[in-house]
């Protein structure tokens, strides 16, 4: 097959519209700028041809490649969203393409003294000869994940043009605030109509993720006891203080971000907003069994437990909740929906890579609302940061991948 590729000036353009999620939001979705993209998006699918595409008060847009063969294939979904990283300023991005990668540095020429390195970053030297597209210095890319978004418009665009490539019903689908754990809050699955999927949200050329964290989220409320500093003596109870105490006393060389790789779980703490009277510790619990998961849920109560006898006046009360779950407990009872993504990797001319990840994508809670959805390369890196690249080389191959995907499972079918 040949391919003409729309993948790069697709993903220049979606990068330079701000599409920021805000955690603090209550609104669905969570900032209103997101729809700027998925209105575009919408547009362009129907240009293509591909008049059912729509946006909906929620921020998701659906669409469907019709089918073009006489088989009976199960439907399948392609996703990404469209929300970037809390993290870092994604407003006014200047995507810079690097040509020919030549293994050097890439200053970043807005933000002096900021360089992406190949000794920070050795993914880079495997793309030596391909071209590079960063920011400028000052924001994130958005790669994670407008290079999932223009992988599927690409392997959309494809489909939609080569009617000779056969395949089964395709739904495309792009969702908002994944960034904020919400992506599929508000999500219609019966809308959505589809029985497999596949998010293209995922980091390395030629990998496929079938296992991700389990998630948790805590919260640990303070209450302590306020009166004026001037007559405080044996009466106060300052909540900011014992916030530091439980912070003071998480595992300083194990159980962090900082501290951790491979299965490593950890408890991190993201967010502590309060006053003197009362203080909110946020956090996030991730491991990869349920079991672990919850032993760190147990050891924040030890240390709640540790440090409020020393505060008899003030209470603390931790409260957890579930965010998401290892997708593999799920993907484990379908095991095609795995072998076929390996198989189209493989067809792209890729070296296939089955891995875990270290976070989790919407596939990992559209596998426990009956939609298995494993997570394909898109090729982004540095995600969350003003270092954030991507390859042209790995978007293409992402997109190829998609469609090799559609064609193994009209012919297996």
């Amino acid at each position: 097959m040949k391919f003409n590729h729309t993948v790069t000036e697709r993903f220049l353009r979606y990068v330079q519209i701000d599409t920021q999620s805000d955690p603090q939001s209550s609104a669905n979705p969570s900032t209103e700028k997101q729809k700027d993209l998925s209105r575009l998006l919408v547009a362009e699918l129907q240009a293509m041809g591909i008049s059912d595409a729509f946006l909906d008060d929620y921020g998701y847009v659906y669409a469907t490649i019709p089918s073009n063969t006489e088989k009976n294939v199960p439907v399948i979904c392609f996703c990404s969203h469209v929300d970037t990283s809390p993290d870092c300023s994604g407003k006014n991005v200047k995507p810079l393409v690097h040509k020919n990668y030549d293994g050097r540095p890439i200053a970043l020429p807005d933000n002096p003294g900021q360089v992406i390195d190949p000794k920070d970053h050795p993914e880079l030297l495997n793309h030596i000869g391909n071209d590079i597209i960063t920011a400028s210095g000052t924001t994130l890319l958005g790669a994670d994940n407008k290079a999932g978004v223009a992988e599927i418009m690409d392997a959309a665009y494809f489909l939609m043009n080569n009617p000779s490539v056969k395949h089964g019903k395709i739904r495309i689908l792009f969702t908002p605030d994944e960034e904020i754990g919400r992506g599929v809050d508000k999500l219609d699955m019966n809308i959505l109509g589809a029985d497999f999927g596949y998010t293209v949200d995922g980091e390395s050329t030629g990998h496929l993720e079938d296992e991700t964290f389990s998630a948790d989220g805590a919260r640990i409320t303070i209450k302590g006891v306020s009166t004026h500093p001037g007559f405080a003596k044996g009466k106060m109870e300052n909540a900011i203080k014992i916030a530091g105490a439980i912070i003071d006393r998480l595992p300083h060389n194990t159980l962090s971000p900082e501290t951790t790789e491979g299965k490593q779980g950890f408890i991190h703490p993201v967010r502590i907003e309060g006053i003197l009277e009362g203080v909110t510790i946020d956090f996030i619990l991730r491991d990869f069994t349920e079991e672990k998961l919850k032993a760190h849920a147990v050891v924040l109560e030890s240390i709640i437990n540790s440090v409020m006898p020393d505060y008899p006046g003030s209470k603390a009360e931790l409260k957890v909740w579930e965010q998401y779950r290892n997708m593999k407990v799920v993907l484990d009872n379908y095991p095609n929906v795995v072998d076929f993504a390996l198989e189209a990797i493989q067809r792209a001319g890729l070296t296939p890579h089955r891995s875990s990840i270290r976070g989790g994508t919407d596939g990992s809670r559209l596998s426990f609302m009956g939609l298995p959805c494993p997570n394909i390369f898109a090729g982004e890196h540095a995600f969350h940061s003003i270092h954030e690249w991507v390859s042209v080389s790995d978007m293409e191959k992402a997109a190829e991948t998609l469609v090799h995907l559609a064609m193994i499972w009209e012919e297996k079918s």
